[in-house]
């Protein structure tokens, strides 16, 4: 991953898929570039506390019995005809199900990407990206139907769950979360039904 968070509007015709396929075989150092609203984001490499905390929260998922938690996985958002919205790589989910052999179909199809349909919650930890994460991303996941988007924001040192996703018109970035439970971190964060209310107090640490 880069140090530092790069973004680039895409004004081509070439499909979202293949040109992060070329953002990543041009680039000098490994990276996992996203593609969001028309535009590829190169995240910025996450610290210790970044990484720790996602896990930390991954592990608390797992510990309340959910068992399909995970980190790493990329997903392909879709517009009503088809043609890619969104390409997402969560800091951490929670999935609907197993990866189906239609699933692993779908990715092998789609060059590395499964279908965005697979979660059901979804949560990113902000590095020097938190425009990204409080805004193009949420409205991404929103405009997917991704029922939950959980949010740690270090920059302003609060945790968010997101929830009932709502999209007015056919502009996927009208898309919104209509309800949003709210605290300061080191405080617990309440989740719906069947979710664990999460412990925040690993991402009490410097945020750079």
């Amino acid at each position: 991953m880069s140090a530092e968070l790069s973004m680039e509007p895409v004004m081509t015709q070439q499909d979202p898929i293949d040109l992060l396929i070329a953002f990543e075989e041009a680039s000098e150092t490994p990276i996992r570039p996203e593609y969001v609203e028309g535009t590829v984001f190169v995240p910025p490499a996450p610290n210790d506390n970044h990484n720790d905390g996602a896990f930390e929260l991954s592990f608390q998922f797992r510990a309340a019995g959910l068992r399909l938690v995970g980190m790493g996985n990329g997903y392909r958002a879709a517009h009503k005809d088809g043609r890619t919205m969104a390409l997402l790589i969560p800091d951490f989910y929670v999935r609907r199900r197993k990866a189906t052999e239609l699933d692993e179909s779908y990715r092998r199809a789609h060059k590395g990407w499964y279908p965005i349909d697979m979660i059901a919650l979804v949560g990113e930890v902000t590095s020097t990206n938190h425009e990204t994460d409080t805004g193009p991303k949420p409205r991404a996941y929103a405009a997917a139907d991704v029922p939950l988007y959980v949010l740690i924001n270090r920059h302003r040192k609060t945790a968010h769950c997101y929830s009932d996703p709502i999209t007015p018109g056919e502009d996927p970035t009208e898309a919104y979360y209509a309800t949003e439970v709210k605290a300061e971190l080191g405080h617990p964060l309440p989740l719906p039904a069947p979710y664990p209310t999460l412990e925040t107090t690993p991402f009490l640490e410097p945020t750079e």
